[in-house]
């Protein structure tokens, strides 16, 4: 298996970092679409996600990945006995843009109808994602019924089947992912809604900045091992706190000011429909959850709303793209409040070492070791770079 660039290696992008944790934290939230020019990192940033998730236990040789603790009774490859759970690493699975209906939802085994006369389903890569991540490159220019068939058992967690005479039901649970470069043409509005969260990315104006870019990309290019190697430390605490998050999410309370004001946002800016309330509430539960609280609060609410609106506004064609911020502001301001207190709050686990319980932040970038070994530099563009990121600093070596 190849080595992946390291996700805590990724110099900026602080968006699209947060976006993917989040959705690592908790795939309720829908997934994310990226957005942005060529050459900025988008499916570097995604695959290096992979790495980052908990291994998944799972039911010994279901081809499914059932989780042994709640196998599914619908399991075409079930029921499954009582035996010792396994476990694997979380899958990243790519779906090429001229991939086929056969190949993404499954299709007749015809080696074993022809061998045994038997009818037999061949899983596709939506049964591979499962518990896991799938990943659309260009998903703009994928087909349109294919991203249908995508987005539908992302929202009913659940792919349907029915290919020659064989009807087919089983699990597909899945942290959805798609990269886009607008220039190449846009989503359908239906499609853009079915994404939970949306980050616009592009490189960085920084001189300094793109040095450490090109900088940690040459030293990964010429040792991947060794390179990844240095971050190994940043990664697996990253990981940890990932784990953590996922631990606290259940016990994180949402309260009846937060529902308030993400009500309030939602209609202010006039988005269609309910599904935007429904990924503005678990993303600032997840927010909550990543900074340590026990509390979903009003900083929780804005970054949600940053996240999960943009692509769902109405915007007239001249419009720039984006919230304004500063209504924004007024309506959280003026639907904030105090909740009545818990009677016995549960603060639920303390950050872990490092953690600053702040309003959901990724880790500053940086503060692993340098592409050339040098002592770590906590304004994230190593010693030589010279200079902090500038404050559009999204940019990552080349994918």
């Amino acid at each position: 298996m190849s080595t992946r660039y390291p996700f805590t290696a990724v110099v900026g992008m602080d968006d699209l970092r947060l976006a993917l944790l989040l959705n690592a934290v908790s795939p309720a939230v829908g997934g994310v679409l990226v957005r942005g020019e060529k050459g900025t990192a988008k499916s570097t940033a995604v695959r290096a996600l992979a790495d980052l998730l908990p291994e998944v236990a799972v039911v010994a040789d279901c081809r499914f990945s059932c989780d042994p603790a709640a196998p599914d009774p619908g399991c075409p490859d079930g029921p499954h006995p009582a035996a010792a759970p396994d476990s694997r690493p979380a899958r990243m699975v790519e779906l090429p843009v001229g991939a086929s209906e056969d190949r993404l939802v499954g299709s007749l085994d015809i080696e074993r109808a022809l061998a045994d006369g038997v009818k037999s389903f061949e899983p596709g890569l939506l049964a591979d994602a499962h518990r896991g991540i799938l990943y659309v490159d260009e998903v703009n220019l994928l087909h349109d019924h294919l991203v249908d068939l995508m987005l539908d058992a992302a929202a009913m967690g659940a792919s349907y089947v029915e290919r020659e005479g064989v009807s087919v039901r089983h699990a597909s649970r899945f942290l959805l992912v798609g990269t886009m470069n607008p220039e190449e043409g846009e989503l359908r509005p239906q499609l853009l809604d079915r994404f939970g969260l949306t980050v616009e990315v592009a490189a960085s104006r920084d001189p300094d900045q793109r040095v450490e870019v090109v900088r940690r990309r040459l030293a990964f290019d010429d040792d991947p091992a060794a390179f990844a190697a240095r971050w190994a430390e940043d990664e697996e605490e990253l990981r940890e706190r990932v784990r953590r998050a996922r631990e606290l999410l259940p016990r994180v309370a949402l309260g009846d000011t937060a529902l308030r004001q993400i009500a309030a946002t939602c209609a202010a800016f006039e988005v269609d429909g309910m599904r935007a309330d429904i990924v503005m509430a678990r993303t600032a539960t997840a927010l909550a959850a990543w900074a340590g609280r026990s509390e979903v609060v009003e900083e929780d609410v804005r970054r949600a709303a940053l996240l999960a609106l943009p692509h769902r506004r109405r915007r007239n064609p001249f419009d720039a793209p984006g919230l304004d911020e500063d209504t924004l502001d007024e309506t959280l301001s003026r639907f904030g409040g105090e909740d009545e207190p818990d009677p016995d709050p549960d603060p639920g686990p303390p950050p872990g070492p490092g953690d600053d319980g702040g309003g959901g932040g990724v880790p500053p970038q940086g503060e692993g070791p340098a592409a050339d070994g040098a002592a770590p530099d906590p304004s994230g563009t190593g010693p030589e770079a010279g200079g902090a990121p500038g404050p559009d600093g999204r940019q990552a070596p080349g994918g």
